[in-house]
């Protein structure tokens, strides 16, 4: 995920302070994930420096200044554009799991197993997701509905993986 085009995003609606944009962020996108101050700060110095985003007032309200920050019309460009930019497909080719499996028929040992512990975490989390999905609102069914999706995905080649773990042994060895 873009952490400055996502803050850029958000500023479109108006102007913010850091602690605005974090909490805007960690309620929209950062769930399971939320963003650190610094990481909040350090991504608007950035934008500041690059003029995406400028400084649209300053608070001293008895404690550190507060800056307020607004985005810059080649702010809103940037966003149309990274909008607009298909996102590159992920095709899992370095995928951990596959290196621990051959790793294992590799050693000698057991693969089988290890797909079964790997097959129950995906079923755990699987059912917390589930439970998330439906206890949330649309954007938590949504985003859960990916998870889900993509851990079907690894459940059926967990399961493909497992009824030709014979002829991948040979395979690895030879």
């Amino acid at each position: 995920m873009s952490i400055g085009h996502t803050l850029l995003g958000l500023l479109e609606s108006g102007p913010r302070h850091g602690y605005d944009l974090k909490r805007a962020f960690d309620e929209k996108f950062g769930h399971d994930r939320p963003l650190h101050y610094g990481q909040v700060y350090s991504t608007m110095s950035r934008l500041l420096k690059n003029g995406l985003v400028e400084v649209d007032g300053v608070e001293h309200a008895g404690g550190p200044e507060r800056k307020r920050y607004a985005i810059t019309d080649a702010g809103i460009t940037d966003v149309e554009q990274w909008l607009a930019q298909p996102e590159k497909p992920e095709p899992y080719l370095q995928s951990v799991l596959y290196t621990k499996v051959v790793l294992a028929l590799l050693t000698g040992r057991d693969a089988a197993d290890l797909l079964d512990v790997q097959r129950a975490e995906h079923l755990r989390l699987m059912r917390e997701l589930t439970q998330r999905k439906r206890g949330g609102d649309l954007s938590d069914q949504l985003i859960c509905d990916h998870a889900l999706f993509h851990l079907e995905a690894d459940l059926r080649w967990l399961e493909l993986t497992a009824a030709r773990l014979s002829p991948l042994a040979k395979a690895v060895r030879s």
